[in-house]
């Protein structure tokens, strides 16, 4: 099997010269709602199922999977198709090495580590962070850094809320942040009350550092990323839904998740 999977890892190179062709690759978010602008037939959206949520992300040249519940193990990695057969990116990485990637990224990673996506949303995300790698490695994965652009050829309507928050507002208080994680249960906990928001502009983008807060707007936005899919939801309640808050505390330790200061210091 593994002789198969460097046969087709080498005649799938050779034969695009360097140039891999990649299948699309779908990606569903439960707690969002497609904004419907990905270029999939309207049927599709829900292709995976509706407990799984809607179809709203695109991911380029993946070799990291999806964190998903319910989702299958390859959901989010990138196929390399040749000749009616298909091998999924990340194997054709380890079988092809610095042939592939470049001697620098394998010598240091021994894999590609990051991949791009596009993400489209009826309305707003949650307002969350990504872990730095100090606070991805106690649950043993890797931090993500990220940055948007917002592309005019895919914008051509601003859907619901064309806005991102970004951050906290100067004067906020851990308290403050404390305060609004106490009352998680009891309907919209009053984060956004704390950040602004930014209006967005295609052909413009953004840097979005670890741990920095940030309630993505209704653009259809590129990302580059790292290749990790950690992230942890502070807002409640977005557009009258639920965030469930197990969305809130599933990358970090389990004897850290009630620990309320600590969810306060892992932000920036």
């Amino acid at each position: 099997m593994k002789d198969n999977a460097a046969g087709l890892a080498r005649a799938a190179f050779e034969a695009g010269e360097g140039l891999l062709r990649l299948a699309p690759c779908w990606v569903p978010r439960s707690f969002l709602m497609p904004g419907r602008r990905l270029k999939l037939h309207p049927d599709d959206y829900y292709a995976l199922g509706a407990h799984r949520g809607g179809i709203d992300e695109r991911w380029f040249a993946s070799t990291t999977p999806a964190d998903n519940e319910g989702a299958p193990p390859d959901e989010g990695l990138s196929y390399v198709v040749h000749e009616g057969r298909r091998l999924t990116l990340r194997d054709v990485v380890a079988e092809l090495g610095a042939r592939l990637v470049g001697h620098d990224i394998w010598s240091q990673y021994r894999r590609w580590p990051v991949y791009s996506k596009f993400f489209d949303n009826l309305g707003p995300i949650p307002h969350h962070m990504h872990h730095s790698d100090a606070l991805a490695q106690l649950v043993g994965r890797e931090g993500k850094p990220e940055a948007y652009y917002f592309p005019p050829q895919l914008n051509w309507t601003g859907n619901r809320f064309p806005y991102t928050f970004f951050g906290l507002e100067p004067g906020t208080a851990k308290e403050d942040v404390r305060a609004c994680l106490e009352r998680w249960s009891v309907g919209d906990n009053g984060i956004l009350d704390f950040s602004r928001a930014y209006r967005l502009q295609p052909g413009t983008g953004w840097l979005v550092p670890a741990c920095v807060l940030h309630a993505p707007g209704s653009l259809v936005t590129y990302e580059p990323q790292w290749g990790s899919d950690v992230f942890a939801m502070y807002q409640s309640m977005v557009e009258d839904r639920p965030v469930p808050r197990e969305l809130l505390v599933k990358d970090f330790p389990p004897d850290k998740r009630d620990d309320l200061d600590f969810l306060v210091e892992a932000l920036d």
